[in-house]
């Protein structure tokens, strides 16, 4: 499971839905992010495209972390509905994310 808060993901997940005008608080929001919990976002991001499933999250975590050769930020940018990803990741992990979603809204 996870060990990236909630309540981190929920956040990612906001400034993703708001891209217009919260690309600069979410880039400066992942450099907050320590180098496993980026590479647990994108693991949890794949889960929710279905590239893996959830009871394979560990290895998704360990091919985030051999393939990371481009900044988390540019790779979530450059994805297509990563926020949508994110959220449907941690519903498949059974994770409460719509609940955090909510508290910080």
């Amino acid at each position: 499971m996870p060990e990236i808060p909630t309540s981190k993901v929920a956040q990612i997940i906001l400034y993703g839905w708001e891209m217009d005008r919260a690309e600069g608080e979410l880039r400066g929001f992942l450099e907050t992010l320590n180098e496993e919990e980026h590479h647990e976002l994108i693991a949890i991001m794949w889960i929710g495209r279905d590239s893996f499933q959830p009871e394979d999250f560990d290895e998704a975590v360990a091919t985030a972390r051999a393939e990371a050769n481009t900044p988390t930020a540019d790779y979530l940018l450059g994805t297509p509905h990563f926020a949508d990803h994110l959220e449907a990741g941690m519903e498949a992990l059974d994770l409460p994310i719509a609940e955090a979603v909510d508290a910080l809204r």
